[in-house]
């Protein structure tokens, strides 16, 4: 397993899962940014979704992966900016087709809805899947 630079944020919802996961990341030898929030105190994800896409388009890091109470509003957010693929997952086998067929490069997670274990499955596996190519280029082409 390569070592991996991995951006990730969260809000106020996501908070206690990114310490989490992050924390499991640097074990694991892999560089954390972490562009917060550092606290509980209510904030807006669109904020926290910009730094960490702009980490991925700019090639700071190799993944991104954004927390918030259900997931969906990083995904949305961060699928606005261009060159950004962002794969909302609660389960392992999505994260691995996300990044096998999809070639996403940022993972979203629901920190109300999955299990902090499933949380670090889904991350392994959306880290560790290279992309198939072939007819899966062709259609991202397409996108």
């Amino acid at each position: 397993m390569e070592n991996k630079k991995i951006s990730i944020a969260s809000d106020h919802a996501g908070i206690s899962l990114k310490e989490l996961v992050s924390e499991h990341l640097s074990r694991e030898g892999h560089e954390i940014i972490n562009h917060g929030t550092f606290n509980n105190d209510s904030v807006d994800y669109p904020d926290y979704a910009k730094k960490v896409t702009d980490d991925i388009i700019s090639k700071v890091s190799d993944f991104g992966i954004l927390i918030c109470g259900t997931g969906q509003g990083m995904a949305i957010t961060a699928n606005k900016q261009i060159g950004i693929r962002a794969a909302l997952c609660y389960e392992p086998e999505i994260a691995e087709l996300s990044r096998s067929h999809n070639d996403c490069n940022v993972l979203t997670l629901g920190a109300r809805f999955i299990d902090s274990n499933v949380a670090i499955e889904c991350i392994l596996k959306f880290i560790n899947t290279p992309f198939e190519g072939g007819r899966h280029q062709d259609r991202i082409d397409k996108i």
